[in-house]
């Protein structure tokens, strides 16, 4: 097993890494930007760094300066998280050429998922249902039109090298294609530095449901089930569920062993989750994600795996520790990711501090979070504040539990979208487990009202509160923030002797 893990990024996943770190009886190394200097993932694990400013480029993408860190700490593993260097094939070179463990894929699994049009050709070769359209990339407008007209319209337009919803547009007729192609390119070529796209059918209403596998260095490969993320904004998952309310034991079976098929097919090992739109009966892959996934924890709640730390041990070159036959599944866990985004104004991102913080809890309530009363949610990264998880022994008690957590749950100073969160979970569709990719857009109307009063008790509870705690208990409040800075002033002391090692 490893003894010491960098963790190359920030906020809530660090929290979680270092959590099953410690666990595991492993030692951690932090690094961070000027930004997150007060972080609570800094202060809790066992050594930190500098890394550099607050842009993104600058520190948590900063290959270089993070190695230098790895090699100065010496330190056995990297383990990347989800985001900045998770999937970025250089970064696991890298690690490699130095004699570091990367925590993930091996770099070819990563590069062929890392472009859609090789993942596609790669799963439609290992026999995984794939969309309807062309594994290759569009030369001219007359080929976009040829196979535009052989697969019908609507098609949709996407990036091969794409992202987070990023270069990928919708076509309806032949009028807006040529159009459409130019566009897409150009914005493939300014977001990822590669103008390739290509064309596959659209699916007007689909599901959106992932498969999270697992895959050791010996060839075992299992699945630990599905997860339902349709409801989505912009592409970025918001609110996930497992199971999905229309999942069967003939369905799972079924895309289980596609999911497999298809990590196998790229010699997979590490945790990473197979995703598929879901039409009519029929699923289609969508695009492997080669990395722990934001909403893991929804899985380890209804199966006991913790994926985490599965992905570690797997990392440092132990077998599995299950077998597919011994994966249950029980009960049901919703999971919303709570940001720092004003959802009555179009999710504007609403960075700031948090001026009082109380997290809920009770029977089936998890939290997982990197934040606390005082702590800033800067402006330059995902403005995510954190993941409550609720579990009951059906979907009802889950959805029920989450009400309640979502009412207790106090993040005074700034705005979040727990108004948005609450407005859904009591929306009838939703109640009915009628959803689809277009959830959002189609019931806005319906649940906007109820978003909107939540959004205004959640204003006249922080006036409330301000007035009874911090103006009724000035003195008190003071000694607790001067008692709160003299203990912080200490710990970043102790940590301080690591930062000039």
């Amino acid at each position: 097993m490893f003894k010491k893990v960098l963790i190359a990024n920030r906020g809530e996943i660090a929290v979680r890494v270092i959590r099953a770190c410690k666990e595991l009886g492993i030692k951690t190394v932090a690094v961070f930007s000027e930004a997150d200097e007060h972080s609570l993932y800094r202060n809790i694990a066992d050594e930190c760094y500098p890394i550099g400013e607050p842009p993104a480029s600058k520190s948590y993408l900063n290959m270089e300066r993070i190695l230098k860190v790895a090699e100065k700490a010496g330190v056995d593993a990297v383990h990347p998280g989800y985001g900045f260097l998770s999937e970025n094939v250089k970064f696991a070179d890298e690690c490699h050429k130095r004699g570091i463990e990367f925590i993930g894929p091996p770099t070819n699994a990563i590069d062929v998922m890392g472009s859609k049009i090789n993942a596609k050709k790669a799963m439609k070769t290992a026999g995984v249902p794939v969309l309807p359209g062309r594994e290759e990339a569009i030369e001219s407008e007359e080929e976009a039109i040829e196979v535009a007209d052989e697969i019908g319209y609507p098609v949709i337009i996407k990036a091969s090298a794409g992202g987070g919803g990023i270069g990928m547009n919708v076509v309806y007729n032949k009028e807006e294609l040529v159009d459409t192609i130019q566009s897409t390119k150009s914005i493939a070529q300014s977001a990822f530095g590669d103008s390739t796209v290509f064309i596959e059918k659209y699916l007007e209403k689909p599901r959106h449901i992932e498969i999270q596998v697992v895959a050791d260095k010996f060839g075992n490969v299992i699945h630990l089930g599905d997860r339902e993320c349709s409801i989505q904004r912009r592409h970025q998952k918001l609110i996930e569920e497992s199971p999905s309310p229309i999942m069967t034991e003939e369905l799972r079976e079924r895309m289980g062993n596609a999911a497999v098929k298809a990590a196998k097919a790229i010699n997979y090992h590490s945790v990473g989750t197979v995703e598929f739109l879901y039409s009519k009966g029929e699923f289609y892959f969508l695009e492997m994600n080669t990395r722990v996934q934001v909403e893991h924890p929804i899985t380890e709640v209804v199966t006991g795996v913790d994926i985490v730390k599965e992905q570690i041990k797997i990392a440092a070159g132990k077998k599995l520790s299950y077998k597919q036959d011994e994966i249950t599944f029980r009960g049901h866990a919703i999971e919303c990711r709570v940001n720092a985004e004003d959802a009555i104004n179009d999710f504007v991102p609403a960075p700031g501090k948090i001026k009082y913080y109380r997290s809920p809890g009770g029977p089936g309530v998890r939290l997982d979070s990197g934040v606390f009363g005082g702590a800033e949610i800067p402006p330059y990264y995902d403005s995510m504040v954190a993941k409550i998880i609720t579990y009951g022994l059906t979907r009802e008690e889950a959805i029920e539990r989450m009400k309640r957590a979502l009412s207790e749950y106090m993040v005074l100073g700034i705005i979040t979208n727990i108004p948005f969160h609450r407005a859904v979970i009591e929306e009838d569709n939703f109640l009915k487990g009628n959803l689809s990719t277009h959830y959002v857009e189609d019931n806005l109307c319906s649940f906007r009202k109820a978003m909107v009063n939540y959004a205004l008790e959640a204003k006249d509870r922080e006036k409330i509160f301000s007035e009874k705690v911090f103006h009724g208990n000035k003195k008190v409040i003071a000694i607790a923030g001067g008692l709160n800075a003299y203990i912080t002033s200490l710990s970043n002391k102790n940590k301080d002797k690591y930062d000039k090692n």
